[in-house]
Parts: structure tokens; sequence; C-alpha cells
């Protein structure tokens, strides 16, 4: 019997753990029901140790049989679903191997004390505790770890409001306020991971006839190429719009509460006398569900143009006209047995400056990869997985003779 203790103790002692953290720490509610009921899985395999030791020295005669049967069962069953979830979730090989290695464990210990049973006491009581505990297991893992991260989804909303223009003191410039208006309807707090605003200067040329096809062909190549999208017509000229205004409108490493607003201002400057025809506005958000992962500070920044910190598979053949600058911080995962099987991670921000803007790319990797490049299947997987989100505003375009007749 000293087989089935070690057994037990082996499985109580890191799932009490485990349960303990995710009931105190656990993002979600669902999170901290599993850890109620691993620490109650932890506390029947720990007082079927005492059940087994009595077993032991008092033989036959002891009264504890049957606790001693029903705590195998749950060690069994507990590490049949920890091994289920390490194989399909799990990234380190040793937990892997650990929690199969267990199942198998397990079982002889369950046939160990069957063996030792002459007959069971009210089997009808003891097969109804085993199946109502094993229904209850299969149930809350199904929906920890297959409904509730799908649930449903959540997406803030970003809005552009450019305002009246304000003729500078000695009139040689004027200024356009924009307000930029953050609205969160849903029951979900997000980390904003990146914020960026800039503003573009166009020109607008429009042919009497029908431009020759190659242009159009060459201008429609360009439109594809940018994010500033241009009218795609037969007689407007394409003309690339010129950068005039960029900045952060939210500081990275904030968050964003459930049915919370967050309103911002940012003033666009140009010479009264711009040669401009209009003004193009866009607002970006890039964001992460606080129920998908708890994420540090951003640290130091690091520069593309002092150190080699941009991954081959992030450069471009035009790498050479942009400028990266690159923030991480540190991640840990929604519950305990995630964090302890998968490898560990960085959040990681590129802020890729060209002549069109910003562009901000967050990438999530194991620290040591960030260099290799993902699949697509891999994003798509990672963005579910931690809720990654782009949140995008415009263009909100408005004319200059409209703004300077607001003043």
């Amino acid at each position: 019997m000293a087989w089935v203790v070690l057994v037990l103790l082996l499985t109580a002692l890191p799932v009490g753990w485990c349960g303990y953290k995710d009931f105190s720490e656990a993002l979600t509610f669902a999170g901290c029901v599993t850890g109620a009921a691993l620490m109650v899985a932890s506390f029947i395999m720990l007082v079927g140790v005492v059940a087994v030791m009595d077993c032991w020295v008092r033989g036959p005669s002891s009264n504890f049989r049957v606790v001693a049967l029903i705590s195998t069962g749950v060690a069994l069953l507990t590490n049949v679903l920890l091994a289920l979830q390490t194989g399909s979730d799990g990234e380190i090989v040793r937990y892997k191997v650990l929690t199969i290695a267990l199942s198998a464990m397990s079982l002889s210990t369950v046939v160990l004390v069957w063996r030792r049973l002459d007959e069971i006491p009210t089997p009808k009581r003891v097969a109804a505790a085993l199946i109502v505990s094993t229904f209850v297991a299969v149930a809350n893992f199904g929906y920890q770890y297959i409904f509730q991260p799908y649930r449903h989804e959540a997406t803030p909303l970003v809005q552009l409001d450019p305002g009246k223009a304000v003729l500078s003191a000695d009139g040689k410039t004027f200024s356009v306020p924009v307000d930029i208006k953050l609205v969160n309807h849903s029951d979900m707090g997000f980390y904003v991971l990146g914020a960026e605003f800039h503003a573009m200067g166009e020109d607008v040329t429009v042919s009497s006839k029908d431009v020759v096809r190659t242009r159009w062909r060459k201008d429609a190549e360009q439109w594809a190429k940018y994010r500033e999208k241009h009218p795609l017509t037969r007689r407007e000229v394409y003309q690339p719009g010129k950068l005039v205004a960029a900045q952060p409108w939210m500081p990275a490493g904030n968050w964003v509460e459930p049915n919370d607003e967050s309103h911002s201002r940012t003033v666009v400057e140009l010479p009264i006398d711009t040669a401009f025809d209009k003004l193009t506005f866009y607002a970006t958000l890039s964001l992460a569900r606080k129920d998908r992962l708890v994420m540090d500070n951003f640290g130091g920044s690091a520069y593309s143009w002092r150190t080699n910190v941009v991954p081959h598979s992030m450069k471009t053949t035009d790498e050479k006209e942009i400028d990266t600058i690159v923030q991480t911080a540190g991640m840990q995962e929604n519950n305990a047995i995630d964090q302890y099987t998968r490898k560990k991670r960085r959040v990681t921000m590129y802020w890729r400056f060209g002549v069109h803007g910003v562009d901000v790319v967050p990438v999530i990797a194991p620290v040591g990869e960030e260099n290799r490049k993902a699949s697509e299947r891999t994003n798509r997987e990672i963005r579910t997985r931690y809720g990654l989100i782009d949140v995008s505003a415009g263009p909100v375009e408005e004319t200059i003779d409209e703004l300077k007749k607001r003043r």
C-alpha cells in the first residue's frame, strides 16, 4: 500500500497548489471554480492517504476501505483530465510525460485497492459518488477549456471627431483639434498594447476625362499598397498623401475597464497657406483581453537604428525606409496549469515608422523564439487565445475650406 500512498501524495500536492493559485489568482469565474474543484480533489486524496494507511495498519477490519477506493478514483480522474489538458495545450514535454505517467500509476492504485476489498458496502452509493464527481469534473473541464474561451467576442469602438479650426495669434498657422473617444460597452477589460493617431494631407486632382488604363492600373497598385485608401475612379488621379501629424493617443500598458469610456484630444497644426485640399484622420488601437493573460508594464524601448532588434521575419523590401521602436513586457497565462505547462512568453510591440504613419504590430512569442516566423494558423491561434484585437477609426476626411470656415 506504500505505492498507493506515494501516488496519492504525488498527485494531491501539485494539484492542491495549482488549485490554490487558480482559486486566488484566476482571471475568470470559471478559473476560480476550477481552482476550488482542484482543491477539493486534493483534499479527498489527502483523506485517502489517511484511509490507505488505516487499511494498511488495521487490515480487513478497517472501515475506510471505500474511502481509499474513492480517493484513488478521484486521483485517476484528475490525472487523466490533466493529461488531456497538457497533451492538447501544454508545450513542455516533461509535464506531458509526468501527467501520462501519473495517470497510469493512478490506474494501478485503483486496481490495487479494488483487490484488497472483499466487498463494497453500499455499492450503489459509491457508484453514484464516482459518477457525479466524474460528471462535474468533465463538465467543468469542458466549460473552462473549450466553451468559456470562445463564449463571445468583445470589441471596443473608437470614434474620431475633428473640431473647429483655430487661427494662431500671428495668423500664419491654424490648428485643428481632433477628439478621440474610446467606448467599451462590453463586460471585458483590455490592456492597451499600442494606440496611434495620424493625419494625412492630400491633394485632389480630377481629370476632365478618364485617365489612360496603364496609369489607372499603376494607381490601383499604389492604392493597395498603403493603409491610406484613395478612390479607385477613372478620373481622380492618384496622389499619395503626406504625413502631417502622428503620435500615440493612449499610453501603452494602460488598460480599459469594462463598460467604460476614455477621451483624448490631439491637435494638428498647418500653415494658413497650405496647399493641401483635404485632411484625412486615422486612429488605431491594439488591445489584449484582460481575462486571457496577465501583462506586466512595458520596459525600456529598443531602437532599430542602434541595435538589430527587428526579427528577419518582420523585415520587408523597403526596410531601409522604416525605423522601428520595440517595447517588450512580461506576461503570464490566465491559469496556473497553463502557466506551468506552457513556455514562458513575452509581449513585444513593434512601432514601425514610415512615410505613411506608424504600423503598430503586437507579437506574443516564447522567450528566445521572437525571431522565428510563425505561420498564419499559429498567428490566428495566438490572437484568439490571448484576445488580441485591432480597432481602427477612419478615414475621416475634412476639406481645408470646411475646416477654415469653422473658425
